[in-house]
């Protein structure tokens, strides 16, 4: 599904970033996801990152790669606790899951919230609407206790769906969404997860960090509270958020060959673990697609010759006077039966972030990055 933007007033949030390619990019994996998974049920990560480390003061939570559309981990709600599969998306702010009194089919393939059998619940009676580019949740504010990577956020208000209309739930590979964005971007009088972590002295840092894997290498993680110098190489670079609502940044330029192709002004950035792709404005994008000899099938989607991964020229993002480049291989990505399609993608015409790009995971999985919420700055380095 397409990412765009979001928006959040006090009782809904049109949350345009969801952290999958398409409908019909899910369906197309889905016989190989299923084959993926059967083969590859568990990540090493798993065994030994689950409690963090005390002497670092970092807590790891891992994430699974679902062939590079998804990274999603586990976290559990309640007591006693029921587990959900979410997306750890930093281009949104509240959290939710699917709740036992959900209508909508997309609930009958997921994981739901049973409040009945939670003895730490209290229901708000709050209604939230939750909007996003190709979909919408409605349903209820909830508290109850949060538990991942060894952490307990107690009272922590969430929402359950009472409905999930459309198609871009029932096939999504996660249960629900953690954001992770700023406060000011959130439904209004609550706190998010990552606030209460840090108001409840539960991380000694303010700050969290993604490393995302490539494929079936070592798995990704999520890291709450420090930073595991292990995950990159190098020093981090440290860019200020330009507008503490999205995690966002300005970026000088993206060039190629050292010709600027793109923001040639300069332009405003997202970093965003919720969008699978590289997102910018349509005609910007359109013209990249041509450079790169991308182009346009039925579908809708930019297919390019898989052979111009070996001659394609780094594509370089230049980012407070840092250049970071992405690769061939990185913009581009071999699909089911060896067709293989762009990275790039148009955001929505008429957007308030119509002229802005959004980093996505085909940028995350380069640049091991970290977000400071206390200094409100984010620490980019490659990832090793």
């Amino acid at each position: 599904l397409k990412t765009f933007g979001k928006y959040a007033t006090s009782l809904s949030l049109i949350c345009f970033s969801f952290p999958m390619l398409s409908i019909r990019e899910n369906l197309r994996e889905k016989d190989r996801l299923k084959d993926y998974l059967e083969k590859h049920p568990y990540n090493l990560a798993y065994k030994f990152l689950e409690s963090g480390d005390p002497d670092l003061g970092i807590h790891y939570e891992p994430m699974r790669n679902y062939l590079d559309l998804a990274y999603v981990g586990t976290i559990s709600i309640g007591t006693p606790p029921q587990e959900f599969k979410v997306i750890f998306d930093t281009g949104s702010t509240d959290l939710w899951v699917p709740s036992i009194y959900c209508s909508s089919p997309a609930c009958a393939n997921h994981n739901v919230f049973n409040p009945l059998l939670s003895s730490t619940f209290r229901i708000s009676g709050r209604p939230i609407h939750l909007q996003y580019g190709s979909g919408r949740m409605s349903g209820f504010l909830a508290y109850d206790t949060v538990r991942f990577g060894g952490l307990v956020d107690e009272s922590q208000g969430f929402g359950l769906s009472l409905r999930e209309p459309g198609k871009f739930m029932e096939y999504a590979v996660f249960d629900g969404i953690l954001g992770l964005g700023y406060p000011s971007l959130g439904l209004r009088g609550t706190i998010p997860v990552f606030d209460n972590l840090w108001r409840q002295g539960l991380i000694s840092e303010e700050l969290f960090a993604f490393y995302l894997s490539k494929k079936e290498e070592e798995g990704s993680v999520v890291m709450f509270g420090g930073v595991d110098h292990s995950y990159y190489s190098g020093e981090l670079n440290w860019v200020p958020v330009s507008r503490p609502f999205y995690w966002q940044l300005s970026m000088d330029s993206i060039s190629m060959n050292g010709v600027v192709i793109a923001c040639d002004s300069g332009c405003e950035a997202i970093i965003d673990t919720g969008t699978s792709l590289l997102i910018g404005p349509s005609d910007i994008v359109f013209n990249i697609q041509k450079i790169i000899n991308a182009n346009q099938s039925y579908s809708g989607e930019y297919i390019i010759d898989c052979d111009a991964v070996n001659t394609l020229p780094d594509i370089v993002f230049t980012i407070n006077g840092i250049n970071y480049p992405v690769p061939a291989s990185a913009y581009i990505r071999e699909g089911h039966q060896g067709i293989c399609y762009s990275n790039f993608d148009e955001g929505a015409g008429g957007s308030f972030l119509s002229d802005s790009w959004i980093l996505g995971d085909v940028f995350l999985r380069l640049y091991f990055t970290v977000f400071d919420r206390g200094n409100s700055t984010i620490g980019l380095a490659p990832a090793v």
